[in-house]
């Protein structure tokens, strides 16, 4: 049997999806432009691993490379061919993970920097480099404390025995466990290390500071700064004001409203009882769109037609679905097919993630594929 749908373009379906995610790519723009001015002399880079935070690795690259950044940072290899694809110019694209055995040619072809995270992956790029008597450019992390990624202590001593004939690495790197807490002893115990350890490999250029790092002060920028959640939005500085414009506004359909009765129940597990007669309207858009279950009944929605007044999400939020108070507003003002404004001007994705004690990284990682996204500049 024939599928019906073979031959329907698959834009009329993104284009008629229940949610929009609007991405200012100016104001990815204008966050990377601000980082950079801080920390020259040295570079900034740009991380775009998960799909540049869910927001569309292509797009948001091109938009850095256009603004100047020459230095990109993804986590796997296939982000990283995935990348080279559309970025087939003179930038180096890191992978944070590294390399496992039989993908160096992988690396080689595509042009790709790995990052080696241990001694084995630095040896068997040494001994590659030596074997071919040439310098395919790779990165070495150390780990300076956070114990997750890098050289250890327990490694040092085999430094030894690593041939340097050919090899030389591009960059000597780590990563800070506490940069968004400032005064955190952590922050200077990391950087004291690697001071030290930068310097027991052949190398000139390094890299230590993320987002938050880079408000540590000039100490903590080096030669490469690589920032991720601060260039989509997100406060790097979470006790102090964010110096970072938005870049993300999520906006659901109404797919119908409703007057509901006192004490109707709306939602599974009957959470919310209504306490007078009430106005709701049902948006399309739900935990299975990344919009966690959690934020319900601890968030409030925003009419773009009357942002002044806010819409509580009330009972439990659906697989597709959630459903907002629209009493307070003026009768006749909202129909289906109106769009009410979820994460925006009234509540960013930092205001988003204190909602339900997270991190704003997650609330942007965690957004569909069904979502219709739509980029300005």
């Amino acid at each position: 049997m024939s599928n019906p749908y073979m031959s329907i373009d698959p834009q009329l379906f993104t284009h008629r999806a229940g949610a929009e995610v609007h991405i200012d790519l100016s104001a990815i723009t204008q966050n990377y432009l601000y980082l950079q001015s801080k920390v020259a002399p040295a570079q900034c880079g740009g991380v775009v691993k998960a799909d540049a935070y869910g927001l569309g690795m292509v797009e948001v690259a091109k938009a850095l490379y256009k603004a100047g950044c020459r230095h990109f940072f993804v986590a796997h290899l296939d982000e990283g061919i995935a990348l080279r694809s559309v970025l087939n110019a003179e930038c180096t694209i890191y992978i944070l993970h590294g390399f496992i055995p039989n993908q160096e040619a992988l690396f080689i072809q595509n042009r790709l920097t790995p990052i080696l995270n241990d001694i084995q992956q630095l040896k068997s790029w040494s001994q590659l480099c030596n074997h071919q008597r040439k310098n395919h450019p790779a990165a070495v992390q150390f780990d300076t404390g956070m114990s997750r990624f890098g050289i250890g202590q327990d490694e040092l001593a085999q430094l030894s025995q690593i041939s340097w004939d050919f090899f030389r690495p591009c960059l000597a790197m780590s990563h800070l466990a506490c940069a968004d807490t400032p005064d955190h002893p952590a922050n200077q115990q990391q950087l004291t290390r690697f001071n030290t350890l930068k310097a027991l490999i052949p190398c000139t250029t390094a890299s230590l500071s993320a987002s938050s790092g880079i408000f540590l002060g000039k100490d903590f920028h080096f030669d490469l700064v690589r920032p991720g959640i601060a260039l989509y939005g997100g406060n790097p500085t979470p006790n102090a004001p964010n110096p970072m414009r938005a870049v993300v506004t999520l906006q659901g359909k109404i797919l119908q409203t409703r007057s509901i009765n006192t004490g109707d129940f709306i939602g599974y597990g009957a959470t919310f009882v209504a306490p007078c007669p009430m106005k709701i309207a049902t948006l399309s858009i739900g935990y299975a769109d990344g919009f966690f279950r959690s934020l319900s009944p601890k968030l409030q929605a925003r009419s773009p037609k009357y942002p002044e007044i806010p819409l509580p999400l009330l009972g439990r939020i659906s697989m597709d679905s959630l459903c907002v108070d629209v009493t307070n507003l003026p009768e006749n003002s909202i129909q289906s097919g109106d769009i009410i404004e979820l994460i925006g001007k009234s509540c960013s994705i930092n205001d988003v993630a204190r909602t339900i004690d997270t991190i704003s990284y997650e609330i942007l990682t965690a957004l569909g594929d069904r979502y219709h996204r739509i980029y300005t500049s």
